[in-house]
């Protein structure tokens, strides 16, 4: 018989190799599906069921968004437990395609997945540079 989810938090909960602990900071946590990087129940990736993270793969040039989830019954054999969300945002911008499945599966954590994914997509773009002429001015 399988330990539950509360006996496996009991366990890894102070004594996990993922755990990173700074003076002053909150203790965070490394390990795979944790979807704020933070040491509580409701995020471990190893201690919940349905475990939910958003992260980037590169292949080759291009940068993926990921949404992965633990123990996802509706997907393929083909995509695993991985559902793409690089082109999922609606023409509002507010929210995610596949957070339907999202709210479905965690809905506690979607709010968190929505903003977390938006961060992510924000880091791809580029800052324009901005080049003022020596000419003009005088």
């Amino acid at each position: 018989m399988a330990a539950g989810p509360d006996a496996i938090w009991m366990c890894v909960r102070k004594t996990s190799a993922f755990l990173r602990k700074n003076k002053n900071m909150p203790v965070m946590n490394a390990e795979p599906g944790n979807l704020l990087g933070l040491n509580k129940q409701k995020y471990s990736g190893l201690a919940h069921k349905k475990a939910v993270d958003v992260h980037v793969t590169i292949n080759g040039k291009k940068e993926n968004i990921i949404m992965t989830a633990k123990a996802m019954r509706g997907a393929s054999k083909r995509s695993g437990k991985n559902f793409f969300a690089d082109t999922g945002m609606s023409k509002g911008g507010k929210t995610v395609k596949t957070l339907a499945r999202l709210v479905r599966f965690r809905p506690d954590l979607a709010s968190e997945a929505t903003t977390k994914y938006n961060k992510v997509k924000r880091s791809f773009k580029k800052r324009k540079l901005v080049v003022k002429s020596r000419r003009a001015g005088k």
